[in-house]
């Protein structure tokens, strides 16, 4: 009582009304047993405090995210061990499984740029035939998405950069030529109504160039959509970005590409994601790409610390009353099976934390 008391002394200093309550769907974590979900009750805003016009932080917010999974391709890419195909497809079917709709499966890309991925027919042989979830591949070129329809990819995704020093460095040509490149791919998925999602990488900051122009990525954005691509995901490849610099990024971008055509990537390198993340949340994005126990890496950027990790993210939409349809349960699960494999501890800050709570229940 004496914490609904606070919340709602606080919810008036903000100058709306914030009604306490426990977490979306009141999950249970980690256990079957009654009362296992009990300690991870929170409160978080009820609904009807985002429909209050005086409510100028969280007014805004959508009421359902979606999450695309890009665990198995963008967060096992740079792994130098081989992860063998059964674990990579038992990875996707349990993201599935958590209730993901939308888990980027492989890249079609020659292997001897990236080995870890050589196995992409296989992988998509395993999984296509999945119910309830989508499972876009990766194809930076014609040969690769040929490659990908026999495969049986229904979606492919296209890979650009607003850096002209990272475009020639990541896939060995200029901005245009990749433009150009992809607007082959894009007519080709056209011609076979399957849907294209295009890939904008350092949006905010370059390895080489240091900060990138706004404009710059508003351009790329621009060509992506006008030749086709059904969304466009923006992503902090080396994970510089801080909400003073991604809502300017976003301004620009918003003013071109209609906002329900774009999603937002970030990388976790200096702690920023889920600031970043809200902050595109309360800017109108409704798409956010995430990688399981935070998998992946950029290896221009000397320990970062991979992708945003995809528990921490649907935590903090749950404390936002905002609906995922993810159990975070066996999201958390997924995440410890693909990293017991990797012989590593969890990267999630919310899978830590919970499993400790878990442990400590049991003492």
């Amino acid at each position: 009582m004496m914490a609904a008391r606070r919340l709602c002394k606080i919810s008036r200093l903000m100058g709306s009304r914030v009604t306490p309550s426990y977490s979306v769907k009141a999950p249970k974590l980690l256990g079957n047993n009654a009362g296992d979900g009990a300690w991870f009750s929170t409160y978080h805003y009820s609904s009807n405090c985002n429909n209050s016009l005086t409510n100028k932080v969280l007014r805004n917010l959508p009421r359902y995210v979606k999450i695309v999974e890009v665990g198995p391709r963008d967060g096992l890419q740079n792994e130098k061990e081989i992860v063998p195909t059964s674990i990579k497809v038992q990875l996707i079917k349990m993201l599935v499984s958590s209730g993901l709709t939308v888990v980027e499966a492989t890249s079609f890309v020659s292997p001897k740029w990236v080995p870890q991925l050589a196995d992409a027919k296989d992988v998509m042989d395993a999984v296509r035939n999945i119910q309830g979830a989508r499972f876009p591949v990766l194809t930076p070129n014609l040969k690769g998405f040929e490659a990908a329809v026999a495969a049986g990819a229904k979606e492919v995704a296209i890979f650009a950069s607003a850096s002209e020093s990272f475009s020639k460095s990541n896939i060995n040509c200029s901005i245009e030529d990749s433009l150009t490149r992809y607007r082959d791919v894009v007519s080709a998925a056209r011609e076979l109504l399957l849907p294209v999602r295009g890939y904008i990488s350092c949006v905010v900051g370059c390895p080489v160039e240091g900060m990138v122009p706004p404009s710059k990525v508003a351009y790329v954005a621009k060509q992506l959509f006008d030749m086709g691509c059904s969304e466009i995901s923006l992503g902090d490849t080396i994970g510089v970005g801080t909400p003073g610099t991604v809502i300017p990024m976003l301004e620009n971008v918003i003013h071109i590409v209609p906002i329900d055509k774009l999603a937002v990537h970030f990388h976790d390198t200096y702690g920023q994601a889920l600031s970043n993340i809200l902050t595109s949340l309360q800017m109108g994005i409704g798409t956010v790409d995430s990688s399981v126990s935070g998998l992946g890496g950029c290896p221009y950027a000397k320990g970062a610390s991979g992708n945003v990790a995809t528990e921490d993210v649907v935590y903090m939409l749950n404390g936002l009353g905002i609906e995922t349809n993810v159990d975070l349960e066996k999201l958390i699960l997924a995440g410890d099976f693909i990293c017991k494999h990797l012989g590593r501890t969890l990267s999630s800050k919310t899978a830590v934390a919970l499993s400790s709570k878990r442990a400590n229940s049991r003492l």
